[in-house]
This record gives C-alpha cells, structure tokens and sequence, in this order.
C-alpha cells in the first residue's frame, strides 16, 4: 500500500472503524513506514488535546437552532381583526385569519407549506408591513418566503406585485404575463390559495367581465382595500354592468383598462368606452404600455 492511500485511512484506524482486512493492511504498512507511524501519533496527540477543550452546549441552543430551521408565527391587532403571521429566516411565509385554535393552524400550516411551525415573537418589521397592507396604506418592502410551492404558483404571486397600487388586473391577464394564457382556471386557483394576503394583492385581480369578484376574506373588503389604495370602485363595477371593458382616449388612440393611472386623466369628452380587444383594435386604437391590455386575447 502506498502513503497517498493510506494515509485516507488513519484516523478511521486509530479509532477502529475499519474491518479485519483494512486493519491488518494499515497495520502492515504502518510496520514499515515511520512518516505514516509518525502520522497515526500526530490524530492520537490532537484527539487527546481535543478531549481537553469540551465545553457544555449553552442552554439556548435548541432554541437558537429552532430559529433558524423551524418557521414561527405571531399574532398581530390589525384593522381587519386579529391574523396569524408565519415567517422563518427568509421571510414572511403564511397570513392567515385568528379564525382556529393555534393547534388547527399548525396542522393547517404544515399540510399548505410542509414544515412545522412554532409560536415566537414577531419581527417589527413584518408586523409593520402586514398591519399596514391590511389597512390598505402603502408599506415597506418585506421580504416573503414562497419556498415549497407550486413553480407555476409562485410565479404567478410575485407577479401580483407588478399590479399598481390603486389598479386590477382580470385572472387572463396574469396567465399571460405568466406565459401561460390558457391556464386561466389555475391562476384563480393560485389567488384562493394565496397564503400571503395584501403583501401579494390578490385583491387587485378581479373577473374579466369586470366587477370585483370573490376574496378570502370577504368582496366587501376586498372593495374597500382597492379604495383605500385609490381605485375607482364604483366606477368599474358599473363600466362593468354596462359591458365595457376598456377606455379609449381620442386625442392619443391607446386604450387602457378603466381602472389604469393613464385612463383615469382621460378627459371626459375623450373617454371612448370598448367592450373588448377586438373593438378597440378595429376602432384604430393601440394597447397601452402600462397596463398592457394587449395581454388579452378577446
């Protein structure tokens, strides 16, 4: 046996860990070779050393370890009632509802995102952005952690964060940012399932016929969060009862969604209202660039 081979095996000699046939082969090679003897003395001298310098664990160990490899929630007063804040090292991973014992949320927490979860102290800068994105006011950047997820899901919930504040979006509009058109019906289920409420605003997507449509936490407050952000409400929900769609501008011949910055300072006498895509395009009108309806096949 050559040095460069058995010099791989040492340590698990010294200690034992080889078998029969092993140990008489290092044992052999050892006989012979003074710098690999020398070697074998040199792991029995730093083992003894290392016995020396054992120290105890400090107490909060398991703790410390918790907190960085198990998630945690806190619950935090906002102005829609009292919610559960998941959050782990990366960020703010689950808003739910005070609507169970804290045993339910657990059993729901591990079934939706696959890890356990503990209580703890939440972090001040993820209770100040989930009381403020509750009371629909604009707030500071939180980092969130979609980690065990769906790759189509998380896709299509950070994109929800390039919807303006004060703006929405139809389900349709998401599949196609998302490369997806087709794939309508798994966008809404994403909204629904949507484990991180007013930091990724699902209330911001609402049906493509218009109005405002379903929200997990009620149509009323899904109304008054697009209003507290500025957006046209009453307006839409009746552009909506009304079959239209769009808004045209006859001065610059781009058309928006109605809920759009660019088509709010549309002068009254220039507002053209459209009932799809197709209208628009045949009328001579070009898709806006910001809210690019122009994603919309119809």
């Amino acid at each position: 046996m050559r040095c460069e081979s058995a010099i791989k095996y040492l340590d698990a000699f010294r200690t034992g860990e080889l078998d029969q046939k092993q140990c008489r082969i290092i044992s052999r090679h050892l006989s012979r070779c003074e710098d690999c003897s020398r070697e074998v003395a040199g792991l029995e001298q730093l083992a003894l050393q290392a016995s020396r310098i054992r120290t105890r664990a400090p107490g909060t160990i398991l703790e410390s370890v918790l907190e960085k490899t198990e998630d945690s929630y806190g619950e935090l007063e906002t102005e829609i009632g009292r919610v559960r804040v998941g959050f782990n090292a990366r960020g703010i991973t689950m808003i739910a509802p005070v609507a169970s014992d804290s045993e339910s949320f657990q059993r729901t927490y591990l079934l939706r995102r696959g890890r356990s979860i503990r209580r703890a102290e939440l972090p001040r800068q993820f209770a100040d952005a989930v009381r403020r994105a509750a009371a629909g006011e604009t707030y500071p950047a939180a980092s969130v952690d979609l980690a065990g997820l769906p790759e189509f899901e998380r896709q299509v919930l950070l994109l929800l964060r390039s919807i303006p504040r004060g703006e929405v979006r139809p389900y349709a509009w998401l599949a196609r940012e998302a490369g997806r058109p087709k794939a309508v019906r798994a966008v809404g289920t994403a909204m629904a399932r949507n484990p991180l409420p007013f930091l990724l605003p699902c209330h911001r997507v609402v049906p493509a016929g218009g109005g405002i449509g379903n929200y997990a936490f009620g149509s009323e407050l899904k109304r008054e969060l697009l209003r507290r952000e500025g957006a046209p409400v009453n307006e839409m929900e009746q552009l909506a009862q009304k079959g239209v769609r769009f808004i045209g501008c006859r001065t610059t011949g781009i058309y928006c969604f109605p809920s759009c910055h660019h088509a709010r300072r549309i002068r009254p006498e220039n507002r053209v209202p459209l009932a799809n895509a197709r209208q628009a395009v045949s009328a001579g009108y070009r898709p806006c660039l910001g809210c690019r309806p122009a994603s919309l096949a119809s």
